[in-house]
């Protein structure tokens, strides 16, 4: 919504900045003027003793000359209530008698109905507090004294109690004239399915009073004193007030506390909120009975850049904070961060203030640890790396989280600790790399060191490497593939599976592979029309290719056992050198962060697996025999050899086909 100029003027014209300034600061009465409207005090915002703290009450502006703030009666309250601007503006407005400019029709009436349910909320929080002073609450009042809670706190908290009743509140409802419509679509009251009078949802519990950033009641919570109630803690229901998902229990004060300086701590529960506050740690929210969500980690973030979440120190408390942690990754920006205070011996705030003070609480804030130690403290517990798998496996896992961090620069950094506390953990020390120095090498003939850029050769520049696409290599395996079951289609069958779900990157072979897949039935001479017919662009262009001609299967069609060796083979080389080739892309985004004999051990792993496919199937037994040179050869790959030569046609037209 946006305000007309008009507007804003003459709000600061109605409401002196010294009245609103006068409500946070001491005025100084030897440096202040109230007749000129010229007043000193010390500073709001960064605590000084001296006033250097001047506000211009004609001109409308304040400045601090220690820490140089300024601005005018909206940006005060913004800073010291850390309110959003329309917030600001609508206290002031509230301030000054002015109604705020209307809004569409639709919107008006929206608002309307808004205003109508929080009275109705705030009627029933006046009532609850009543009923708290009864005969019938003596017993929530025992155990809020239990908890350590003086009357006074009890008042400061709106802390009230539901007699176990079915329409108490309904009919204290209706005698204020509350419509029944209002009553239940506030959720203090529910409407049974029988279609008859609405019933009360709260009976026998301690109400706590839940508020919204503005201060408005939008729900309630309710704490049973029988202790075989189906919940220990009930919420109300989502309404058009209450969203649990996108509120936090006493979200106002912490907003205007954290605003001031203080830390904002993330509990669990409406209690350990109300112990920290009444403790001296004002800036203390909580979720609304449910594992914290999203909005409420971005409502979090907008109070304070760096949260410190105080769960319980059991384990549902640590499982909350891992959660929180998972939630937070994708989220997290430059300067948006969270820190986690692990309570001892599986106490709550609630009982370590109690049992041990407030000093013992400030001590485990103190030691918060930032979220990327928690991470990788999930990652080791319980576990042993006494192994390259094993240690693998950790980074595998650490790789995993770090790819969810969207922002890079966030990214690099946590792999930087990462790295650190993995060195750390292994007892290594990080490696120097020495500059590299040209001409620096032993044995190095000055003869061949080529001085400036080689020019290409024309017969270079036309080869294939050359006019190729990338990853030749692998392209003219492909095309070996295919053209091998082109002239043998009856081991399409064989290979199906395989060809399926190879990854074919030459021009053309896309179209081939799907031909050969609905035609594996057909014998060679008709598979081979069929694809002379349907794609022969892309057929001439794999016969084409001089490395296909001269390939064994293609050479030697009568040979099937050869060709299904070949195929084998090529398809073997394929998949050994891609997967060796994604593991090295994987692992060179790791380098910087994660890079350890683990990280070497997978690579030397997919490189063997590469080197052993290039060497040829293992466990062959076969006859060897020693050359006229003295070279021993496999006697089956010398007899292959020698009939693919005499297979070789010397004349000009090439292969028949």
């Amino acid at each position: 919504m946006s305000l007309a100029p008009g507007f804003l003027d003459e709000l600061r014209t109605r409401v002196s900045l010294s009245s609103v300034v006068g409500r946070k600061v001491t005025w100084d009465p030897r440096k202040s003027n109230q007749g000129k409207g010229d007043m000193w005090a010390p500073c709001p915002f960064h605590q000084e003793k001296s006033a250097s703290f001047h506000v211009d009450d004609r001109k409308g502006f304040y400045y601090c000359f220690g820490c140089h703030a300024k601005g005018d009666a909206v940006t005060f309250i913004k800073e010291t209530d850390n309110l959003s601007f329309m917030e600001a503006v609508e206290v002031l407005a509230r301030e000054a008698g002015m109604p705020m400019p209307a809004r569409d029709p639709r919107a008006a009436q929206v608002a309307d109905r808004r205003t109508q349910l929080v009275a109705v909320m705030e009627e029933a929080v006046k009532w609850f507090r009543l009923q708290l002073r009864t005969s019938a609450a003596s017993e929530a009042r025992a155990y809020l004294a239990k908890r350590g809670l003086s009357v006074e706190a009890q008042d400061r908290w709106e802390i009230g109690f539901a007699p176990d009743q079915r329409q108490g509140l309904y009919l204290a409802l209706r005698q204020k004239g509350v419509a029944d419509d209002l009553i239940v679509a506030s959720g203090v009251c529910a409407k049974p399915d029988d279609g008859g009078a609405p019933y009360d949802r709260f009976r026998g519990r301690i109400i706590f009073p839940i508020r919204d950033g503005r201060g408005r009641a939008i729900s309630l919570g309710g704490r049973a004193m029988d202790p075989n109630a189906r919940a220990k803690y009930l919420n109300g229901p989502e309404t058009e007030l209450f969203d649990k998902g996108r509120n936090l229990f006493n979200h106002a004060p912490a907003r205007e506390a954290s605003g001031k300086g203080a830390a904002l701590i993330v509990a669990e529960g409406y209690m350990d909120v109300i112990a920290l506050s009444e403790a001296g740690f004002k800036a203390a929210v909580a979720p609304l009975g449910t594992a914290v969500t999203e909005d409420q980690l971005r409502l979090m973030w907008r109070i304070s850049d760096e949260p410190i979440i105080a769960l319980d120190g059991d384990t549902a408390g640590i499982r909350a904070a891992l959660r929180v942690i998972d939630l937070a990754l994708p989220l997290l920006e430059a300067g948006k961060g969270l820190r986690f205070a692990v309570l001892p011996g599986g106490m709550d705030p609630d009982d370590l203030i109690k049992a041990q003070g407030a000093g013992a609480m400030k001590a485990v804030l103190d030691q918060a640890v930032p979220m990327v130690k928690l991470l990788w403290q999930r990652e080791i517990e319980g576990k042993q790396f006494d192994s390259p798998e094993r240690k693998a496996a950790l980074d595998k896992s650490l790789r995993a989280h770090l790819k969810r961090i969207v922002d890079p620069s966030i990214r690099a950094h946590y792999g930087e600790d990462i790295k650190q506390l993995r060195m750390e953990l292994f007892g290594q020390r990080p490696r120097v790399a020495k500059p590299f120095q040209p001409g620096a090498g032993r044995g190095r003939n000055p003869r061949f060191v080529q001085d400036g850029p080689v020019t290409p050769m024309p017969s270079t520049k036309g080869s294939l490497l050359a006019t190729a696409p990338e990853r030749v290599e692998e392209v003219l395996r492909e095309a070996v593939i295919l053209a091998a079951l082109i002239f043998h289609p009856g081991l399409i069958r064989r290979f199906e599976s395989v060809l399926e779900r190879m990854e074919l990157i030459g021009e053309g072979h896309e179209a081939l592979r799907r031909l050969l897949l609905i035609g594996h039935d057909a014998d060679a001479e008709a598979l081979y029309a069929q694809i002379q017919q349907a794609a022969p662009a892309a057929l001439d262009a794999l016969l084409a290719r001089p490395h296909v001609q001269i390939a064994p299967p293609v050479r030697n069609r009568a040979d099937h056992d050869l060709a299904e060796f070949c195929i084998a083979e090529g398809m073997a080389h394929l998949e050994a050198g891609r997967g060796a080739r994604r593991e090295i892309a994987e692992a060179m985004e790791d380098i910087e962060g994660l890079a350890d004999e683990g990280l070497t051990w997978r690579i030397t792993q997919a490189n063997v697996a590469r080197f052993s496919a290039l060497a040829g199937p293992k466990g062959k037994t076969a006859e060897a025999v020693v050359a006229s040179n003295g070279v021993q050869m496999d006697k089956d790959e010398l007899e292959g050899a020698r009939n693919l030569w005499d297979s070789i046609q010397f004349s000009k037209d090439g292969p028949k086909r």
